[in-house]
């Protein structure tokens, strides 16, 4: 018999990771706000549900792929919320980038209703999401992890075990999205000044990727300004989200974060101009006086 699993958000994340679940050879039963969503997944061999809940009725483990602590606790506690249905003894995995000690609170939340809490915030794009090769920061009770089984690893190349309750996860995470953003924000300025100083950006790129001063996200973020191409797979408004959550993590210590702060504002100011749901290298388009790549 299949093992049943549920996956709450569909997203570029989300999707991938049901993905993996069901080559892995679970029954993946599956829930989003779009219903469509879940309906096309169901075609292709899952189960779509109607609701959170509904989902939870049917599965001990529930991975929730939802944007952030507003949507967790929705899916958790609102309408239709799987804390309802979860059976005492059922595992909840919260993979969204999250305020660590949002995550320990709602660990004591769940535990109060006999229900298993995992911290495992997900890295590594949907490309990776779609073959099971991203990475997880993960932290909870044994219970939780042998509840889980095999589970992490059918979705991640990498599931890393940080501690044996919430919080740890969630503080790597945003450790991990603080170089993110700020590479970002550092990739957008390097090809912002080459393009002001009329150097071509396709030998620009080229350079770069192959010199010390290359980074996973000047490769690939200025490749999608060279395109120009800026569909989100991440939007710009998620690190106004994600560098926000890092702020407030280094101020509650009064740990000073200099570039964090910078790059912040930078995400901020692309977010107001109009870029905020646009690919995150549209960081780019706040510089002035400068002719962005146009599409072939």
């Amino acid at each position: 018999m299949q093992k049943k699993i549920g996956v709450i958000g569909l997203g570029a994340m989300g999707r991938g990771m049901a993905t993996s679940l069901r080559r892995a050879g679970y029954q993946v039963h599956v829930c989003d706000v779009r219903l469509a969503l879940a309906e096309e997944f169901a075609a292709e061999g899952g189960v779509a549900c109607s609701s959170p809940a509904d989902l939870a009725s049917r599965c001990d483990v529930v991975v929730s792929v939802v944007v952030n602590a507003a949507q967790t606790d929705s899916v958790l506690f609102g309408e239709g919320g799987a804390a309802s249905a979860l059976r005492p003894g059922s595992v909840f995995v919260m993979c969204s980038t999250v305020e660590p000690n949002w995550s320990i609170a709602m660990e004591a939340r769940l535990a109060a209703l006999g229900i298993l809490y995992l911290d495992a915030p997900i890295s590594g794009g949907a490309a990776k999401a779609s073959s099971g090769q991203m990475t997880m920061m993960t932290a909870g009770s044994a219970e939780a992890y042998a509840k889980v089984g095999t589970a992490l690893d059918a979705m991640a190349a990498k599931v890393y075990k940080l501690g044996n309750k919430a919080g740890a996860g969630s503080k790597v995470k945003i450790i991990n999205q603080l170089l993110a953003g700020v590479h970002i924000a550092a990739a957008a300025e390097a090809m912002a000044l080459g393009l002001r100083e009329g150097v071509d950006p396709d030998a620009l790129y080229e350079v770069i990727t192959n010199s010390a001063g290359n980074s996973w996200m000047f490769e690939n973020r200025m490749a999608h300004v060279l395109a120009a191409d800026y569909p989100p797979l991440s939007a710009v408004d998620i690190f106004v989200k994600d560098l926000g959550l890092v702020l407030d993590m280094a101020r509650s210590s009064k740990f000073p974060l200099p570039l964090s702060a910078t790059a912040h504002q930078m995400f901020m100011q692309a977010s107001t101009a109009g870029f905020g749901r646009e690919d995150d290298s549209a960081v780019i388009k706040i510089f002035p006086g400068i002719e962005l790549p146009k599409k072939p």
